[in-house]
Order: structure tokens, then sequence, then C-alpha cells
């Protein structure tokens, strides 16, 4: 009985490619997977989908999503499809060096080739820990097979001495309390256990929840994706309910390309916006969009968004947790008080469009998700700074900065890479105090390489013994979207390819002022070129992925993507393997 040829069910799909030919190839194709114990009667033409997981014990965000794709194979099956899961290499922000994003692009290209290379007819994205949700949406971008993605959720609230505390947002905190000498070791240590005490991504509005809210608003996932907790049991309904609309996406041809569409990123910059997300969301976008072919620049971050008021009140520029901002009504109550500012009319996964999916959307609790009459914050999106110091643009996060720092003129204290100011930022003959603008380089795409998290560079002691909390900081790096400060970010281009940034002195004088949109560094044109000729770059990596990386990478206002990268292949079948 196993061994009689299926009755054609379905139409010809591109997993038929490998399982429903009768010769050599579609024996060997058939008969390895049935080693799995699988029946003749899964290779009849039904969906298959593959489903794409990140899992690792390396990555402590993802570490439950060995179970959360169990939940997605019930809804596979339950709508008449064939799931297959397939690893692929896992990001983990807070264990990988030198930088998770060192390997984002790579991460991508894994995520491609797995699925042009296997018999897949439609994907499910399981996404998490920062890095995972931008290179699994960029490789399957270049695919454009129908793909969905599911979020692994946000961890439960911290809870420390009768506080809740947030992840990341308060180890910035605490350990600046400790070097002020205002939080002990011991204390410092305890807190440890209390901050993450669930599975789950961070629970701040740091990137890897900006980046599940941006999954959510682009509609490349299911309606209130971005906020359950993850030990919450809605979570693994949300996963069933995914592998069940996949398999309805594959029979539709609903594909990539007709929901990331330019609009879906108008949609996705100005909620980003709202919600306070991080400013490693311009990075992601901006490459996923290259993937697309859609037009997206830098600028469209300051026109779209900069206007739009931050409605969430959530850490790191608020109070509340994601928990709360699930309990609250999630990213859909969000979207609905911004509807006016959305392209209503974008499609999303599961077939409607987004201003059909939050029309109705409730808020319960006024605390957490304001209104756009009387917002947590005015004016609260990415703003793009352009000078001498960055021709090709920076971007700061006004909604996370010092108001008074907003315009500022100091002098430059310089450290020439993060060692440098690692050996330097304690010492108390540093000639540095408040007022000065700390300037650190060679963090970049190129210079790291991998435009490391190091941009919001810690205070010096003898400022913060001051009870100076805040300082303006520049850097060609990234910041976590948990952190927080007054902190220019993404200067473009980079020191190590030669930007102005390379050629800033210790004494140099530099003038700040966001509300012009300006950062420019007062030094004369001549001076300029007399440092640019005794400039000398870094020596680049001489093997393996780094040298790949950076001899291709692109500068952060470009989104960081592999030059050889943008755009994509599609899914053409690829020639036999035998």
């Amino acid at each position: 009985m196993d061994s009689q040829k299926p009755k054609p069910k379905y139409p010809v799909r591109r997993s038929q490619a490998w399982f429903g030919k009768d010769d050599r190839d579609g024996f060997m194709h058939r008969s390895w997977i049935k080693n799995q114990g699988y029946p003749h009667d899964e290779f009849d033409g039904r969906p298959v989908i593959g489903i794409c997981n990140t899992w690792s014990e390396l990555t402590p965000c993802n570490g439950h999503f060995r179970e959360l794709a169990e939940f997605v194979k019930r809804g596979v099956y339950e709508a008449g499809g064939f799931p297959l899961e397939f690893p692929v290499m896992s990001l983990g922000e807070t264990q990988l060096r030198p930088t998770a994003m060192l390997f984002r692009n790579l991460a991508s290209m894994d995520v491609e080739e797995s699925i042009r290379g296997n018999p897949i007819d439609g994907v499910v994205l399981l996404m998490g820990c920062d890095k995972t949700t931008p290179s699994l949406m960029m490789g399957a971008a270049s695919c454009d097979l129908p793909t969905i993605g599911l979020s692994g959720g946000p961890m439960l609230n911290g809870k420390f001495r009768g506080q809740d505390i947030g992840s990341g947002t308060g180890v910035w905190m605490m350990s600046e309390m400790v070097r002020a000498g205002e939080m002990s070791m011991e204390e410092f240590t305890a807190a440890e256990s209390c901050m993450h005490r669930s599975k789950g991504s961070c629970m701040t509005m740091g990137t890897a929840s900006t980046m599940a809210s941006m999954a959510e608003a682009l509609g490349m996932s299911l309606p209130h994706n971005a906020a359950i907790p993850a030990p919450d049991t809605r979570r693994n309904r949300l996963a069933q309910l995914t592998g069940r609309r996949i398999v309805e996406m594959v029979n539709e041809d609903l594909r990539m390309s007709k929901i990331l569409t330019r609009q879906a990123f108008e949609n996705a910059i100005r909620t980003n916006a709202a919600i306070g997300g991080s400013t490693n969301a311009v990075i992601h976008l901006l490459a996923m969009a290259g993937r697309m072919g859609v037009p997206l620049t830098l600028d469209d971050f300051d026109r779209l968004g900069a206007e739009v008021p931050c409605l969430l009140n959530l850490q790191p520029s608020g109070k509340y947790l994601m928990e709360d901002f699930y309990y609250a009504g999630g990213l859909p109550a969000v979207l609905r008080e911004i509807a006016p500012l959305l392209h209503r009319d974008a499609l999303t996964v599961n077939g409607r469009t987004l201003g059909e999916n939050t029309a109705d959307a409730p808020c319960y609790n006024r605390e957490v998700i304001l209104t756009p009459d009387a917002p947590f914050m005015a004016d609260a999106g990415i703003a793009v700074l352009r000078g001498n110091l960055a021709p090709d643009g920076a971007v700061i996060k006004p909604s996370a900065a010092s108001a008074h720092l907003l315009k500022h003129r100091g002098r430059a204290v310089v450290f020439e890479n993060i060692e440098d100011f690692h050996a330097r930022i304690d010492d108390p003959d540093l000639d540095i105090d408040e007022y000065c603008v700390m300037v650190l380089k060679n963090c970049g795409p190129r210079g790291y390489p991998g435009m490391s998290e190091v941009g919001n560079m810690p205070l010096p002691p003898k400022v913060l013994q001051k009870g100076i909390t805040d300082m303006v900081r520049i850097s060609d790096g990234r910041m976590s979207g948990t952190a927080y400060g007054t902190v220019v970010l993404h200067t473009s281009p980079e020191a190590a390819a030669g930007g102005t940034l390379a050629l800033v002195r210790n004494g140099d004088v530099i003038e700040l002022d966001v509300p012009a949109r300006r950062l420019h560094l007062e030094v004369s044109e001549d001076e300029l070129t007399r440092r640019r000729i005794e400039w000398q770059p870094p020596a680049p990596p001489t093997r393996g992925w780094a040298k790949i990386y950076v001899d291709h990478v692109q500068q952060a206002h470009l989104g960081a993507d592999l030059d050889f990268l943008v755009g994509g292949s599609g899914a053409e079948v690829p020639r036999e393997s035998h």
C-alpha cells in the first residue's frame, strides 16, 4: 500500500520538482525523508512548509523555539500542509562576539540558500533575538515565496526588590550606579537572576521587541505578534494559527513582494516612532527594503517619522515593559491610534488590510498606551543629522535623549577605538567634563567589524560622581535599543572608511543641533584636507567571513547589507543534485 503512487489532488507546486518525480531522483528525495517515519501520502502534492528555526541554547531569547515549532507544525497539519523544520544560523546578541550584527548578512544568506535549495512551498520564520528577525526576513525576501513571521515573544517583567526592571535598560542604569558608588557589586550581582526570569527576548522596547513590532506593522505577522509574552499560552496559540495560515498563503500564492511594499515600509517607520522603537530599526528596514527592491532612504525616517508622537510609556523611554504593553492592548491598539498616519489599505499576511486588522482594537490601559492628543512624548521619531561630520547622515533618538543637550557645542574627547575607550574612561586624570563631547571611532560596519552596540559609551566616573547622567556622545557604531542618552549613532561614512569622524582630534569643537538636523566639526576644510593626507586606514581582516564582510559591506545609511546581496534571486528550482 505504501508503495502506490499518490493521486494528484493539488496544483503542481515547487516541492513537486523533488517529491513528484517517478524516476530515480524522485525515489531518492522521498525515500530519504521517509526514514523519519513519514507515510507515502505526505508527498502527494500538499504544500510543503519550511519552518525556519533559529533555536539555540547560545541564543537565550530563542531557547524555547523547539516548543514553539511544534505548535506551528500542529497548525500546518490541521490546514493540510506538510511541515519540515530546518535550522539556520542563530544570532544571540548577548553572547556572540564581536557583535551579532557582523553575522546578520551571513545568516540571511543561510536562510536564502536553505529556502531556495530545498523542497519548500512556503516558509514560517521563527524570529526572536535582535538580528534573527531582520536576517530571516532579508533572506526570505530574496526568495519571495509565501512567508509569515512568528516572533518568540518578550520575557516577563523583571522584578528586583519590589520594582520592575527592564532587560538592558536596567543593566545600563545599574552599572552606572556601581561606577558612581551608588550601588554595591553584591546588589548588582543579585539583580542578574531577577531581571531575566522567564524565556523570551528583552521585555523593554529594545531591538528585539522593536523588530517584532516592525514585522507586525509591515504586515508580515499575525496581529499581536509583537507583544504576547513568551511564556503566555497565547503565544503558542498564535504559533498554531500561524501554521494554519501559511498553508492558506501558499494556496493563495500570497508572496512577500505583495506585502513588503513601499506603503508597508512607510507604515513601519511611523510605527517605530509611535512606540519609541530602536534606532537599529533604521539599519534593518533599509536592508530589508533593499532586498525587496523597494526604494527607501535614510531621509525617509526623518520625513515620515520625526513628527510622529510616541504613544507608548515603555522603557527605555518610559516606565512600563512589554508584558504591560500586551495587557494594555498591544501593537494593534497603537496602530489604531495612529491610523490617520498609516496606509490602512496595506495588505497583511492574514489576507486582510492593516486597517481591517486594527479598526476595532481596544486599549485597556491609558497609562501605558496614550493618545495622539495627549502623547507620552511629542515628535519622537528618529532624527537624521547631516553636516561635515556626517555627510551621508547620522541618527539620534530624541525620545531617549536629554532635552537640554539636543543643542550643544563642546570640546571633543576622542577615543580611537573601543579598547582605547575602556583603557582611559575610568582614569581620574582624563581631561573631560560634562560639557565635552565624547567621540568614539572605528566602530562602524568595517571598523569593528560589524557595527557593534557600543555607541552609548558609559560616562567617566568623575562626571557621574557629580550627579551628571548624560553627555553628548558620537560614534559610527550602534547602540542597544534598550539604551538611552544623547547619543549620535551610525555616523556615515564611518571612520574606517575615511569619513570625517576619522579626522576628529582632542580639543576640536563639535556642534550638535538636533532641531536644525546639524552635526558639524568646527575645523577648516584646509585642516581637514591635511589630516586626511596623514590618515592611515586600519588593517582589514585577511581571511574568512570577516574579510568577505569588510570587502563588501555597505555603509550604515544604506543598511549595511553586502553590496552583492541587494535585490533577490527568486526561488526558481535549482538543477537536480544527481
